[in-house]
């Protein structure tokens, strides 16, 4: 699995980087978060599909491994 954040809709509500912290990484400036790695360890899955899930400006688009949305 893959996840990417789109910057232009993510507002640093900080949720994403609460459930998965493995997985994504906070801006020091402005709070907005970015993905702390193309491909989420398995052990992150559960963690990363609930941050999507709880992301208030849905920012966070989950991937498989071919690329296409989930």
């Amino acid at each position: 699995m893959r996840v990417e954040v789109e910057s232009t809709r993510c507002q640093g509500h900080t949720l994403c980087a609460m459930i998965a912290p493995k997985s994504f990484v906070l801006d020091d400036v402005d709070g907005h978060a970015h993905t702390a790695g193309a491909e989420v360890p398995q052990d992150e899955h559960d963690q990363v599909l609930e941050a999507a899930r709880s992301c208030p400006e849905q920012a966070i688009r989950v991937l498989p491994h071919d690329g296409a949305p989930r």
